[in-house]
């Protein structure tokens, strides 16, 4: 289980260490298979749980590497995005799913990168950076966790690092409605959730950016590419553009 931040500000640290658990999942037959079942069921509940309403699709590369960024509201968030996107891109999820004994078995099934939140895990950027070399696309939340206020929490500097290291396009998506507490409570009162999926254009941070404050600044760029998707309420600490 991870540590309870001592402040609501800091970001949670994975007590456990389990470094085995951290790898680029090869892309069997099987798998492939359970990834476009598991695809067809987050479709599935979408159409049936939510109104969700899908703008700037034509901005998502078909082909080729990219690091796709995301705003992280609530547990439905991975669902939308594998129910709207054409493709499945490869998922950094903190190692504490497995603590979930059915949710272990669809993480390890699909091929989730591990991450230990809050630690410096080499292996998950490592593994990251291969699924980029071999073309493939990587979902990353840069906020680190699920926003505690449902607006835009600072960004950590893993998402930079590796666009920087890849040389890949970065695809910001913005997420609005999919915050816990609405997802859930309209689900037990059988209502449907309005959420937005925005996709933006793909963008390369400044390659000459180098030197102490690179990822700090990439870091910067990468937030407010999806605070410019977001409604203002949604912007949080990037609603004026500071860092």
């Amino acid at each position: 289980m991870p540590t309870q931040p001592s402040s609501p500000l800091e970001k949670p640290v994975s007590v456990v260490w389990q470094p085995h658990l951290v790898r680029l999942p090869p892309l069997s037959r099987t798998r492939c298979l359970f990834r476009r079942f598991i695809k067809s069921l987050c479709r599935l509940l979408v159409s049936v749980c939510a109104r969700c309403e899908v703008r700037g699709l034509e901005n998502y590369p078909r082909q080729g590497a990219a690091l796709v960024v995301i705003n992280h509201l609530g547990d439905a968030d991975a669902v939308i995005l594998l129910a709207n996107l054409p493709d499945f891109p490869e998922v950094i999820g903190k190692i504490e799913l497995r603590d979930i004994p059915p949710l272990r078995w669809v993480m390890d099934g699909l091929g989730v990168i591990y991450v230990h939140r809050g630690r410096p895990d080499r292996r998950a950027l490592s593994a990251a950076l291969e699924a980029l070399r071999q073309g493939r696309k990587v979902i990353i939340a840069p906020e680190g966790r699920e926003s505690l206020t449902g607006a835009l929490e600072a960004g950590t500097e893993g998402a930079a690092f590796l666009a920087l290291k890849a040389g890949v396009p970065l695809v910001p998506i913005a997420l609005t409605g999919s915050e816990n507490w609405r997802v859930y409570g309209n689900l037990r009162r059988f209502r449907r959730t309005r959420l937005t999926l925005t996709v933006g254009e793909p963008f390369a941070l400044a390659r000459q950016a180098r030197g102490p404050g690179a990822l700090a600044e990439g870091t910067r760029q990468i937030m407010e590419s999806l605070a410019r998707l977001l409604p203002p309420e949604y912007r949080g600490k990037y609603s004026d553009g500071e860092a």
